[in-house]
């Protein structure tokens, strides 16, 4: 061995020097047009691409924040994790997946329930969370938007969804494809009860998801340019063997034949939910309805508060 390679090369050593290391979100590239983006200047515009107003996604927790009053709101999801049923295998366990979901985002899985107010109106609202494995439906979302559902009955005030969602978690197989119709079940007997069901739906929303509670809203709103389908276009091209129109799966498409009631952009989304519940929901007529029912009561037997069904 020579000296030099002994010693090491000054001139190698400083050409191998690492370069400056960029800050992690430091820039952003835009997933509508392609641009990098200043991450600050993508944060203070809302996750909104400030060249081309493209909506990117948000986090669950800065949703809920955006969206409530004052930023103030009560957790009530409750503490419960997936024990992967049928111990599903891949290239990454399923246990694993969970795992890693869990110390990405901070949560047990891909919703958040709570108790707030939008605009004074008192809310139970549920937001979905991408980043824990693609904001997939599995037995446990299923559960926590189903006791959303059982809380807004209880409380008798009107019920929020934010969907953004892969769909229905294949790691679970038909257990999770059971949970599209315990939600509708649940969603009927708030729709019994006469309280306000609102859904948001935002980038993406597909598969199971929408195929169920996504699509039931008394009100069904969607965020400019969102994905919202069942199979993605490029399945449903190679199905058809035929060209897709123009934004097909997009929101604005989905408004145009009817699917939606309103394409709503995200800085004007808390203002135009509180406009929607101060016209769907008067707590006087929800309390005359409690009075009701207790009167009932007294001349029937008593019925289930909700209907159950498998889980």
């Amino acid at each position: 061995m020579s000296t030099s390679e002994g010693r090491g090369n000054p001139g190698a050593s400083a050409d191998s020097r690492p370069g400056p290391q960029v800050p992690q979100g430091l820039f952003v590239r835009c997933e509508g047009c392609s641009e990098i983006v200043y991450g600050r200047a993508l944060r203070e515009n809302l996750e909104v691409c400030p060249r081309c107003d493209f909506h990117l996604r948000l986090g669950a927790r800065e949703r809920i924040e955006m969206l409530v009053d004052e930023g103030v709101y009560r957790e009530i999801s409750a503490d419960i994790r997936s024990n992967d049923p049928l111990r599903f295998r891949d290239r990454v366990d399923y246990s694993d997946r969970l795992r890693k979901g869990a110390e990405k985002t901070g949560l047990d899985d891909a919703v958040i329930v709570v108790r707030a107010e939008i605009e004074r109106t008192p809310v139970v609202l549920a937001v979905m969370e991408y980043a824990f494995i693609g904001g997939s439906m599995g037995v446990v979302v299923g559960e926590q938007i189903t006791r959303a559902v059982e809380a807004a009955c209880e409380a008798r005030i009107p019920l929020i969804v934010v969907s953004c969602s892969g769909g229905a978690r294949m790691q679970e197989g038909a257990l999770s494809l059971m949970q599209m119709a315990k939600i509708s079940a649940a969603l009927a007997v708030l729709d019994d009860a006469g309280l306000p069901y609102i859904s948001v739906l935002t980038h993406p929303t597909t598969g199971g998801v929408t195929a169920s509670y996504a699509m039931l809203g008394d009100m069904n709103l969607a965020e400019p340019g969102a994905l919202i389908g069942f199979a993605g276009p490029r399945v449903i091209q190679q199905t058809i063997r035929g060209e897709l129109p123009p934004g097909f799966q997009r929101s604005e498409f989905l408004l145009r034949h009817g699917m939606l009631d309103r394409v709503v952009h995200r800085r004007d989304l808390r203002g135009v939910l509180g406009g929607f519940l101060r016209f769907m929901y008067e707590p006087a007529e929800a309390a005359a309805s409690v009075e009701k029912d207790a009167a009932a009561t007294v001349q029937t037997a008593p019925e289930p508060a909700l209907v159950r069904t498998a889980r």
